[in-house]
């Protein structure tokens, strides 16, 4: 089973593309913040990336509805992809394409708090085209 749950904000808005086959694919970056302790015994906080992917109407609904800055519920299924980028130097990026997701708040505290489950399940035989034909 590969299944990878995360809660985070929003690295940027999203960005929304549709395959050659009409398929909409939105991506985003989500910031997922851990608390560690150094050597010294002092606490820590550190962050991970993940590049996420939602396709077809739940892509239509991640690229109207989400912002930078929301804090989000991401259920689905983690991808690492090894690549090199401009300096020569090899990195790993994590990818993530969704299957549920969950607004846990708005960008703008005035707004109130959260928003509800907005997700949806995808069949993965509809998300056709290759994610790197995608430009971001």
């Amino acid at each position: 089973m590969n299944k990878i749950i995360l809660v985070g904000n929003l690295g940027r808005d999203p960005e929304m593309s549709y395959t050659p086959n009409g398929m909409a694919v939105t991506k985003f970056s989500l910031a997922v913040n851990r608390v560690t302790k150094s050597q010294s015994g002092e606490r820590q906080e550190e962050t991970d990336w993940y590049n996420i992917t939602a396709w077809g109407k739940q892509a239509e609904t991640c690229n109207t509805i989400l912002k930078k800055g929301q804090k989000l519920y991401v259920d689905g299924r983690f991808t690492p992809r090894k690549y090199v980028d401009r300096s020569g130097a090899e990195r790993i990026s994590f990818d993530v394409t969704v299957n549920d997701f969950e607004i846990l708040s708005s960008k703008d505290p005035h707004q109130g708090g959260s928003s509800g489950f907005v997700g949806g399940n995808i069949d993965e035989n509809d998300a056709l085209g290759d994610l790197d034909d995608h430009p971001f």
